[in-house]
Order: C-alpha cells, then sequence, then structure tokens
C-alpha cells in the first residue's frame, strides 16, 4: 500500500483512562460491655460508600488535528539524538486516514526481532476462524503387525499440558496429557510400546539465524508438532529451558502414565491412520493468539505460521510459515516491499523487515477494510499494562503513555523495535513503527522515550 493511500474508518482512543478506585478501610472496630452485662457493641466510621466504575472509553472525533510533519519533527528531534538508539529507522502515520506523517529510512530493512510476531499475528487473524482448535490424536497401530503399538500423533499443538486435572496450565485452557490417558486406558487396547507421529511438520526444525543456546536460555526449542508446555523442561518454572526433542518428551510422558518404558519411545515411521483411541483439542486460537501476543512466545507464533500454511496447504515448515503469512497480508494490502524473513517469530538475526511494512499493518488494522484483521490492535500489549509492556512507560519521563499507546515490543542483542498505535493529546489515533539496531546499553529506555513523544505532543494541526 502506497504511504499516502487515503482510508477513512471509526476508531476509538486506544487506552483511555479507564479508572476505578478501590478504596480498603480496614477498621479494628472496639468492643465494649457496659456496666449491665449488655451486648458488646462495635464502634468506628460508618461503611464508605459502595464504589462506582464511570468508563472513559468513547469514540474518538474526527475532527481532532493531524499533527504536522514539521511539528513531529521538532518533538522527536530530542529523543532521536540519543545515541543509544543506534541506527534507527521509523515511520508515523495518521490511522484515520493512512496519511503518512513522519519517516526515517522508513524502507530500509532491518532486524526487527519479536515485532516480527505482528505479521503471523495478522495473517492468523486473516485466514484462520477465531475458534479454531489444533487436535492431538492418540491412535493405534496395525495391532495385527505390531500389536499394542499406539501412536501418538502430533497436530501442531504445541501447549499440550502435563498437569494434572486439578491444577492450572502453563497455557490458558490448554489440553492435558492426562485426558489423552484416560480415553486410551477406556479403549480396551493394552498398550505395549508408543510411537510418536511428527509427520505434519516438514524441513528443519531450528531456523537459520537461531542460536542453538536460546534452547537453554529457555527461549524457544526445536520445532516439532507436539509439544508438553511449549516444550518446557519444568513447567511450573518462568525461567525453564526447553526441550531438545520436545515430541519425544511428550511420547515418553504418555507411555509412563500407561505403564510402558519411556525409554522405549520411538518416532514413527510415517503418518499413523489407525483407530482414533483418543483425542484433546488446544484453546481457541483467539485465546492462543493473545498468549502469544502478550508473553512474546516464539514456539506459539512458529506453531501459528504453520497453522496458516496448512490452511493455504503450503507446507508446515519455516519457509512455508513465512510464504503463507506473506501471502496472506499481501492480498490484504500491506506494503511487505523489502521483507526478508526466515521464521514467523522473528527470532532469526537473519530476517528483515521496514518500518514501511509495520507501520503499513498498524494502518491496515485500523481501517474498515479487512474487518477480521482489527483484533490486531485489541492484541497489543498496553504501555505500563500488560504483556511484554506492563514494566514499561511507568518512569516519570514516559508515564503519560501508559495505557494510551499499545504496542508490539521486539529485543535481540542491540535491537529494539516497537510497533503500534497511540492516541495523542489532542485524540487523534496515530500508528507507528520504529527499529534500533546496533544499540547501546539503555536503547530500550530511548525507545521508549521516543515513541513517549507521540502521545505528549501537540505537534501542531
Amino acid at each position: 500500500m502506497h504511504p499516502d493511500r487515503w482510508r477513512r474508518g471509526t476508531y476509538v482512543a486506544f487506552g483511555s483512562a479507564v479508572v476505578v478506585a478501590v478504596v480498603t478501610l480496614v477498621v479494628a472496630a472496639a468492643l465494649w460491655t457496659d456496666q449491665h452485662g449488655h451486648a458488646a457493641k462495635p464502634i468506628g466510621p460508618p461503611a464508605p460508600a459502595a464504589v462506582t466504575v464511570a468508563p472513559g472509553v468513547v469514540p474518538v472525533s474526527a475532527d481532532a488535528p493531524v499533527p504536522t510533519a514539521a511539528g513531529l519533527a521538532n518533538a522527536l528531534a530530542g529523543p532521536l539524538a540519543d545515541t543509544n538508539l543506534g541506527a534507527l529507522t521509523g515511520r508515523i502515520a495518521d490511522a484515520m486516514t493512512g496519511t503518512q506523517l513522519w519517516q526515517q529510512g522508513a524502507d530500509v530493512p532491518m532486524q526487527p526481532a519479536s515485532v516480527n510476531k505482528t505479521l503471523t499475528v495478522a495473517a492468523a487473524l486473516l485466514a484462520l476462524d477465531r475458534e479454531d482448535r489444533l487436535t492431538t490424536r492418540v491412535v493405534a497401530a496395525d495391532q495385527n503387525a505390531q500389536p499394542g503399538v499406539i501412536v501418538l500423533v502430533g497436530g501442531g499443538d504445541t501447549t499440550l499440558s502435563t498437569a494434572a486435572p486439578d491444577e492450572p496450565t502453563w497455557y490458558r485452557g490448554a489440553a492435558r496429557l492426562s485426558d489423552l490417558v484416560n480415553q486410551v486406558r477406556r479403549s480396551g487396547i493394552k498398550p505395549t510400546a508408543v510411537q510418536v507421529d511428527t509427520s505434519l511438520y516438514s524441513g528443519p526444525k531450528m531456523a537459520p539465524g537461531w542460536d542453538p543456546d536460546d534452547i537453554e536460555g529457555g527461549d524457544v526449542a526445536p520445532m516439532e508438532p507436539v509439544m508438553l508446555d511449549g516444550g518446557r523442561v519444568q513447567p511450573t518454572s518462568v525461567e525453564s529451558k526447553r526441550s531438545l526433542t520436545p515430541a519425544l518428551d511428550a511420547g515418553r510422558a504418555l507411555a509412563a502414565a500407561l505403564g510402558v518404558d519411556p525409554n522405549s519411545v520411538t518416532t514413527a515411521p510415517g503418518p499413523a491412520n489407525g483407530a482414533e483411541l483418543g483425542s484433546v483439542q488446544s484453546a481457541p486460537l483467539m485465546s492462543r493468539l493473545s498468549e502469544l501476543m502478550n508473553a512474546s512466545d516464539n514456539v506459539m507464533a512458529e506453531s501459528v505460521a504453520r497453522e496458516v500454511a496448512v490452511k493455504l496447504h503450503k507446507p508446515a515448515s519455516f519457509s512455508g510459515g513465512v510464504d503463507a503469512v506473506t501471502s496472506v497480508l499481501a492480498d490484504a494490502g500491506v506494503d511487505l516491499k523489502g521483507v526478508s524473513l526466515r521464521d514467523s517469530s522473528g527470532l532469526s538475526v537473519d530476517d528483515r523487515l521496514t518500518a514501511t511494512t509495520l507501520d503499513d499493518l498498524m494502518v491496515v488494522a485500523s481501517g474498515t477494510e479487512h474487518p477480521k484483521l482489527r483484533p490486531l490492535l485489541d492484541l497489543l500489549p498496553i504501555a505500563g499494562g500488560s504483556g511484554t509492556l506492563s514494566d514499561r512507560f511507568i518512569d516519570t519521563g514516559t508515564r503519560a503513555s501508559a495505557g494510551w499507546l499499545r504496542a508490539k515490543t521486539g529485543s535481540l542483542t542491540g535491537t529494539n523495535t516497537l510497533a503500534g498505535v497511540v492516541t495523542d493529546r489532542s485524540g487523534r489515533v496515530l500508528t507507528f513503527a520504529f527499529l534500533s539496531n546496533g544499540g547501546g546499553p539503555t536503547g530500550r529506555v530511548a525507545l521508549d522515550n521516543l515513541a513517549a513523544v507521540l502521545r505528549t505532543c501537540g505537534c501542531g494541526g
């Protein structure tokens, strides 16, 4: 889409203040007994009045002034001078019309880090149904040739949980391995061996530009179509490292629960098509996308991209996922010039995106031509309030943006990125994308300072 393309839509002041004051008054009521021994009576102030809620989310006026290019340039000049930004590219547009208001190197391909996930989620919203679920099955192998052999068939769900029935799961609404175990037990087959069918996914398990140390560091697992708790070795620990063999681990856990030697679990030689003994389903797509964006979950992003690829009859691989995501967005009119991706999570150091592409995606999501894409804005973390922005925009210099700015973050060594929407001081909704490469030790702070200007600046108009 051309940067000056005119677009009109209906908007809401993203992050408009909705304030609920909760006041708790604890009174140690003194009890007394009179000289006649009558019942004790409490003393103290009367109970406070009930709390009322006054929502402040209101439609944005179409008459709110649009910042001028000169006004923006002047306001951004100070934060842009921070050398901790390194090489900085960016673009700002008016959400209502799509008109570009400011840019700096916007068409230069840059390392995006996790802001790449906005493309993946956008494609999923456009190509899939909000209620789509992924199914993990257990089937029987040929009982004549392989009596007692059962196969765990990966259907792309990387959130299958080992949590007990009365315990919370790592991912909200995740399917439980215990349900599969119970169904197999009721099937009448006495398992003697377990195989794992990983044929849904193809190609390499690690993307070009991924660091194998990130598995130990807990950032990612080799991509296979069935995992336990995203491949986490210790699912109740935030700092858990990931498994080197997540699919086999799932098979071993199933085997152990069924009384089969977990060390005997193998990968199935091909697709398994036997009689179904049990199945469980993941949470709906929208729930998974919410967790993906708020936690910036790399494994979930890669599995969702493969979900889109399968829908478009493309290979469920890194390249197939990228091809599917970019194809869907191109059909929606998003400007993809200069895009070169190796994965769908942004973890690869070889990924390249432009500020034009990221900002254009926000403009398209803000418009009315693709209503299925609009939830992308709701899925963006809120400054000072949720997800990867919950602990940002809370310092004195940026606090005014808290609640008013929503954006997807991205962070790799020397790289910090932000793309999202913000309502400025006059009530105009702006879209923006900033990519900082080769930044200094306080590069993230410098980027937040830059983005915060968009909320506080009147910037003419």
